[in-house]
């Protein structure tokens, strides 16, 4: 089974291939990941429960980058055992390019061949799935990065206390700035 497609991701290519190289952000985002952990500067193991159509299985395997291309690009290559209901492997080539606009354009060719029970489910079934977990892991994958690359909205700032203001006056400043009561000063709060 082959499939390519490609997500904008608004974000700069390197904040994207740091989540790429992440194991916690990987994991968050794939689809029934119950563990990913980095063994070596290119390889992890991992754990995943994993349900099409009839058959559901728990797979663990082994991860290794390749064909490494900082801040551009790499191969990932896996293969994963399922017990009775069989085995998947494949690989995914990863490109990311720099928008003109900031963004990056991640893309992605990904070859990968099951065999076992699972492979008895029907082509259309397996293909299907795989496009759903792909989908669901991209738009996962694009909010998380393009959320920890936003900038933090502005922090409101608290006026000082002046020389005077008791405990309670600057409790009420700190209560109506929260509720917009900007109009009235400390002291007018406390006389009414």
């Amino acid at each position: 089974m082959d499939m390519t497609g490609e997500r904008l991701i608004a974000a700069p290519k390197p904040a994207v291939w740091a989540a790429l190289n992440d194991p916690q952000v990987l994991a968050a985002c794939i689809p029934g990941c119950e563990s990913l952990e980095r063994t070596s500067e290119t390889e992890m193991t991992a754990a995943a429960a994993v349900k099409l159509g009839p058959v559901a299985a728990k797979f663990t395997g082994k991860l290794a980058l390749s064909d490494l291309d900082p801040p551009n690009g790499y191969k990932l290559s896996g293969e994963g055992r399922g017990g009775p209901a069989g085995f998947a492997k494949g690989a995914a080539q990863v490109r990311l390019t720099e928008q003109p606009d900031g963004a990056t354009l991640l893309s992605y060719t990904v070859n990968a061949q099951v065999g076992g029970k699972i492979a008895q489910v029907g082509g259309r079934l397996i293909e299907a799935t795989a496009k759903a977990m792909s989908d669901q892991f991209f738009k996962c994958f694009a909010e998380k990065v393009e959320m920890a690359a936003a900038p933090p909205p502005p922090a409101e700032t608290i006026p000082a206390p002046r020389a005077g203001d008791g405990l309670l006056a600057r409790l009420m400043a700190l209560l109506g700035r929260l509720f917009g009561q900007r109009g009235k000063s400390a002291a007018e709060t406390t006389r009414a």
